[in-house]
């Protein structure tokens, strides 16, 4: 008797475990999620100046930063700060020349914990990768950049070798920033 009592009792718990599984399974966990991974944005940018380049490692990734101006549409664009990520076996960006006709496509993702400033980026005030001089490798043809118009941070955006689509050449309307 004790034992058909025990067998009905562990009968009636899993199939109470069976229904509560069913009910509260993976599709109620899925509403709970708060963060969504984010999306790449399809960019064209022209580089207007190299601001840094890491020393290229045998084992590690490293990266190059660069003043770029984004083209928004077609007679529109802004200055952006493009880190470009690359492994010791891809290509650097600046490999293919800076040149201010070359239209680079790639996809990037806005990375706002890297905005800066122009004059934070030409100066050693910021983070330990700065030289105390300031280096910006300017690309043939580009418009020169005035540090002291451009006060509002230049938003980041992250790339790497990978998201790197390709470089077009194309042809350029002065501008002056």
């Amino acid at each position: 008797m004790k034992s058909s009592r025990i067998g009905v009792s562990v009968i009636i718990s899993l199939m109470l475990l069976v229904v509560v599984g069913t009910l509260c399974g993976p599709k109620s966990a899925e509403g709970e999620l708060r963060w969504q991974t984010p999306k790449k944005e399809e960019m064209r940018v022209r580089l207007i100046a190299l601001a840094w380049s890491h020393p290229r490692s045998s084992f590690f990734s490293s990266e190059e930063v660069f003043i770029a101006e984004k083209q928004l549409s077609h007679n529109e664009s802004r200055l952006v700060k493009v880190v470009y990520e690359f492994l010791p076996y891809q290509p650097r960006l600046s490999d293919s020349g800076l040149d201010y006709t070359t239209v680079h496509e790639f996809r990037a993702l806005r990375d706002p914990a890297c905005d800066e400033t122009l004059s934070q980026m030409n100066s050693g005030e910021v983070g330990d990768w700065r030289q105390s001089q300031p280096n910006l490798k300017y690309s043939s043809d580009a418009p020169a950049l005035n540090l002291e118009r451009h006060r509002s941070p230049l938003p980041c955006y992250v790339t790497s070798a990978d998201d790197y689509t390709r470089p077009v050449h194309d042809s350029v309307t002065e501008g002056s920033y």
